[in-house]
C-alpha cells in the first residue's frame, strides 16, 4: 500500500511515493529538468500558468511510475503541497481565467496597505493576525480593480493546491489553513472575515467549500486515473501550503517546535498555541495544519523571498556550467567572511521582514584583485544565513525562542557551508532529516484518509540523519553586525 505526494513548487513539480508500512519514500521524480520560468511583465510582478503546473505534474507522475519500483494501482491516497499565497481563478466550467499571481508578486502591496488602514491596523492584527499585505485576498482585489472583465467571470478563487486537486477530482474545496494564508480568515470569530469580504466587496460565493485540511477533498476522476495510471476513486485527502506542509514533514506539530526550509524562498516556521502576531507584520501567523476551533495551533512564519532564487541567479551569472554541488565545494574553499565580500539577497520582490520594502539584491565590497567564484558563492550563502538571523530576531520579539530547528536535507541545506553558517549565525542547532515537501504531502494523505490513525502514528520511524551544533558563532557575530549595518543603509 502506497501514498502519493505532489509538491507544486515554484521551480518544479516534485512527486514522491511513500510506503505505508515503513513511512519511507521509495520513489521520487520531478519535472521540468530546468527551473520553471516566472513571468514578470512589469517590475515587481510574478506570474506562472496553472495549466503548466498541471502538465508538469502529469509528466512528473509518469516519470515516477516509469521507475518500476511500485505498482501505481496500489496508491491509496494523494496529498498536495503547494507554493503559498498564489491566486488561481476559474470560471463556472473550471477554465483558468488568467495566469496565477504568485507568492513573490508585489503588485497588490498598495491595495493591502489601504485595506490595513481602512479596516484598522489593530482590528486586522487582532482578527486576522496579519496585515492584508500582498496576500491572496489583495491579489484578488487587484484583479477586481484592474481586470474587471476577467473578474466578472470568476466562479471560484483558489490557491495553487486547490487548483491541482480540482484537476484531479473535479471538486473545488479549501480549508481554514488555506484561507488564513490568503488573509480571508477571522481567527477570533473562526469564520470567513466579514471585514475583508466587505472592504474588498467580494461575493462569498467566490470562496470554495471549507473542508478540514486532513479530509477527503474529492475522488480521482476516471479519465485522470487512466491518464496517470492510478486507481479511479482514490481520495485527495490532504492539501497544505508548502511551509505548513514542510513543518508536517518534519513532525513539527506541537507548540515550540520549529522548522526551516531554504528553497526558492527561505522560511523559519514555528508552532504556537497562542494567537500571536507581529505589530509590524514582518512575520506572519497562519493556521497550522492541525488548527481547529478547539485547538488553535498556529504557524508563525518568517519568509525571505531571495534565498534559493539568489543562489540560482548567482549560478546563472557567474558559473552557469557548474552544478550546485560544485558551487558548494567552491564556496567551502573561501574563508569565513568571504574576504570581506557581502551580499544582500533581497532581489525577489518586496520583503515582509523589511516592511514590504524592496532594496534589490546587492554585492558589496567587491575587490577585483581578491574576489572570485569561491568568495562570491560563499558570500551569497552567508548573506542568506544573515537574512535568516535578521528574521529570526524578529520572531524572537514575538516570543519564539527555538532551542533546535528541524530542516530537510534539500536545497541550500545540502551545502555544508550554508548549513553550518546558518547554525553559527543564528546560534541554534539544526536537526536534518531526509523528508521533503512531497514526502510530507504523502504522509498528510495517509493521515487525511485514515490510513494512519493520527500524526503520531505517521511519524513512528522519524529520525534525523544529521545534527549540527554552533562552532563559529564568535567569528560570525561581528560579520553579522557589519551586514546588518549595510542593510540598514540600503533601507
Amino acid at each position: 500500500m502506497y501514498l502519493l505526494g505532489i509538491d507544486i513548487g515554484t521551480s518544479s513539480i516534485k512527486v514522491s511515493v511513500v510506503d505505508v508500512q515503513t513511512r519511507k519514500r521509495i520513489a521520487t521524480a520531478q519535472y521540468p529538468d530546468q527551473e520553471a520560468a516566472i513571468k514578470s511583465l512589469h517590475p515587481g510582478w510574478a506570474e506562472q500558468s496553472p495549466e503548466d503546473w498541471w502538465e508538469n505534474a502529469i509528466h512528473a507522475i509518469h516519470r515516477l511510475n516509469a521507475g518500476g519500483s511500485f505498482d501505481p494501482k496500489e496508491i491509496k491516497a494523494i496529498g498536495i503541497a503547494y507554493q503559498m499565497h498564489g491566486l488561481v481563478i476559474v470560471d463556472q466550467d473550471q477554465n483558468v481565467l488568467r495566469d496565477s499571481i504568485i507568492w513573490c508578486d508585489s503588485r497588490a502591496v498598495e491595495l493591502g496597505e489601504k485595506a490595513f488602514a481602512a479596516i484598522g491596523q489593530d482590528n486586522c492584527l487582532h482578527q486576522l493576525l496579519n496585515s492584508p499585505g500582498n496576500f491572496t485576498a489583495s491579489k484578488l482585489a487587484w484583479v477586481k480593480h484592474n481586470e474587471p472583465e476577467v473578474y466578472k467571470n470568476i466562479a471560484k478563487a483558489m490557491l495553487p493546491g486547490d487548483f491541482i486537486a480540482m484537476k484531479l477530482t473535479g471538486s473545488i474545496t479549501t480549508s481554514i489553513s488555506a484561507l488564513s494564508e490568503g488573509i480571508f480568515w477571522d481567527f477570533r470569530k473562526d469564520e470567513l472575515s466579514e471585514d475583508i469580504m466587505k472592504y474588498y466587496d467580494f461575493d462569498a460565493d467566490l470562496i470554495p467549500a471549507i473542508q478540514p485540511l486532513f479530509s477527503v477533498h474529492g475522488l480521482l476522476k476516471a479519465d485522470i486515473a487512466a491518464q496517470l495510471g492510478l486507481q479511479e476513486g482514490i481520495p485527495v485527502a490532504y492539501k497544505s501550503g508548502d511551509q505548513p506542509n514542510n513543518a508536517l514533514s518534519l513532525n513539527v506539530l506541537k507548540p515550540g517546535e520549529v522548522a526551516a526550509t531554504a528553497g526558492t524562498s527561505g522560511v523559519i516556521y514555528g508552532v504556537s498555541d497562542a494567537l500571536i502576531y507581529d505589530p509590524e507584520s514582518r512575520v506572519n501567523t497562519f493556521a497550522h495544519v492541525n488548527y481547529s476551533t478547539t485547538q488553535k495551533y498556529t504557524g508563525v512564519l518568517l519568509c525571505i523571498n531571495g534565498t534559493g532564487s539568489m543562489y540560482r541567479w548567482a549560478k546563472h551569472n557567474f558559473a552557469p556550467n557548474l552544478s550546485y554541488d560544485a558551487l558548494n565545494k567552491l564556496a567551502a574553499t573561501a574563508p569565513v567572511g568571504s574576504r570581506g565580500l557581502k551580499v544582500l539577497p533581497f532581489g525577489n520582490g518586496a520583503e515582509r521582514i523589511l516592511n514590504n520594502k524592496y532594496t534589490g539584491a546587492q554585492l558589496l565590497g567587491i575587490d577585483l584583485n581578491v574576489h572570485g567564484q569561491p568568495e562570491i558563492f560563499r558570500a551569497v550563502q552567508e548573506g542568506i544565513a544573515f537574512a535568516f538571523r535578521y528574521g529570526l530576531d524578529i520572531m524572537r520579539e514575538s516570543g519564539m525562542q527555538p532551542t533546535v530547528i528541524r530542516a530537510g536535507m534539500a536545497n541550500l541545506f545540502l551545502s555544508e557551508v550554508f548549513a553550518q553558517t546558518f547554525v553559527d549565525v543564528t546560534g541554534v542547532p539544526i536537526a536534518l532529516y531526509e523528508n521533503d515537501g512531497s514526502v510530507g504531502a504523502a504522509i498528510g494523505a495517509g493521515i487525511g484518509s485514515g490510513i494512519f490513525e493520527n500524526a503520531e502514528d505517521a511519524f513512528i520511524h522519524h529520525e534525523p540523519v544529521s545534527y549540527l551544533e554552533p562552532k563559529n558563532t564568535a567569528a560570525y557575530e561581528p560579520l553579522y553586525i557589519e551586514w546588518k549595518n549595510l542593510l540598514n543603509k540600503a533601507l
